[in-house]
């Protein structure tokens, strides 16, 4: 093969797998495009421009395995166009995380300092241009002839800019899921499985991604880069796939979210924690009176219970609920109240209620807004399923 030579694309077992990666990346960043723009969903956009990034990180090599480093102008292609933006990955990676968890997210300026590196990226790789094509006519920036986008700095830094963004991330949504715990009763309605499953995902990414620069170090290199370039790209297309089929159902947990900016979201969950450790509770004086009202009201069978709901049931402040629950039940606010669900499900089966009506109703009927959370929180409060429970108790 020489620089003479045409080739368009030189379909291999190495460059044809990674084209299919890169083919379903392009469609479904398409998609969910299209979707944000007609359907106004901030997320999908995040979403996509994600997986377009994902898409664009295996070009290189893609190309570089059909063929196209080995003739002059497809290689000079690859040298001058940024495929790989590592800098980009990171913030919308957070973008898109905050963006499910927050109603209120909105781009505002000063979060527009995330894409400062990206951006003098793009700009470096401008001034490699126009000097080595436009100015010079000569290689200058790349008489190494090795594409900028695969020197070891900008990997090394790029990784640890994803490592940085990935930590931003799993903080937001740990304190997320502790605070919604605290706060509402149909927490698992909206915990968003999704960004953790999503999360992970990256995580194991960036994990592959440290073995094989220890294992390979020479990033420039093809050598055995296709190995995680295939992990990269079947992570990915899980990615895809699960991001994809989540993006349809997000009306639902819109409905259900809380309508808070996750920034309050950690203030409130520090204050609590600290309002916890520090604050003195007459807490059988308020464990009693939340027993009470639960008896008389039943206000655990409304699905939509709140922290705030009870506080102002009581005529007290939300903080001071939260931690005679916390410390008198030793169980969170979600926790605590389907327990009392649960309770109100076992006096229906033990009356017989459930010869009359389904399972399901009598759980429904006790608060619970879905079949799953149901059944999961049966068994973390009885250690048997519904069914168990009836034939061990010969219901």
């Amino acid at each position: 093969m020489n620089d003479g030579q045409l080739i368009y694309f030189d379909f291999n077992q190495k460059s044809s797998t990674l084209l299919i990666f890169f083919f379903n990346a392009v469609v479904f960043s398409f998609i969910l495009l299209r979707r944000a723009y007609f359907e106004d969903q901030k997320e999908s956009k995040w979403l996509g421009l994600f997986i377009l990034l994902c898409g664009l990180y295996v070009c290189p090599f893609m190309l570089g395995y059909a063929g196209w480093y080995a003739v002059k102008s497809y290689r000079e292609f690859l040298f001058f166009v940024p495929f790989q933006q590592l800098f980009l990955i990171g913030p919308v990676l957070y973008f898109y995380t905050r963006s499910l968890l927050d109603n209120n997210f909105k781009l505002t300026n000063k979060q527009l300092l995330h894409f400062i590196p990206a951006a003098l990226y793009f700009l470096y790789s401008f001034i490699v241009f126009i000097t080595d094509k436009l100015i010079l006519d000569e290689f200058y920036f790349y008489a190494d002839g090795r594409d900028k986008d695969l020197d070891f700095w900008y990997q090394f830094t790029g990784l640890i800019s994803m490592l940085a963004y990935l930590s931003l991330c799993l903080f937001y949504y740990r304190n997320y899921r502790k605070y919604i715990a605290q706060e509402v009763s149909y927490a698992a309605e909206i915990t968003f499985n999704w960004i953790r499953n999503f999360l992970l995902a990256f995580t194991l990414i960036l994990l592959l991604r440290i073995l094989f620069f220890v294992i390979n170090p020479e990033w420039a290199e093809f050598g055995r880069k296709y190995w995680f370039y295939l992990s990269f790209s079947i992570i990915c297309m899980y990615i895809i796939i699960e991001g994809y089929t989540n993006s349809l159902t997000i009306k639902t947990y819109r409905k259900s979210s809380l309508n808070i900016p996750l920034d309050d979201v950690i203030r409130l969950q520090t204050e609590t924690e600290g309002n916890t450790e520090n604050d003195p509770v007459d807490l059988e004086k308020w464990k009693q009176e939340i027993e009470n009202i639960i008896k008389k009201r039943k206000i655990h069978t409304n699905p939509q219970l709140t922290l705030n709901d009870v506080a102002l049931e009581l005529g007290t402040n939300r903080n001071l609920i939260s931690i005679a629950i916390n410390q008198g039940f030793n169980m969170n606010f979600n926790d605590y109240i389907n327990s009392k669900r649960i309770e109100t499900v076992i006096e229906n089966i033990e009356r017989g209620n459930h010869i009359e009506k389904t399972l399901l109703g009598i759980a429904l009927e006790s608060g619970f807004n879905s079949k799953s959370t149901f059944n999961r929180s049966f068994k973390k409060h009885t250690s048997l399923t519904p069914r168990q429970y009836i034939e061990k108790n010969n219901l």
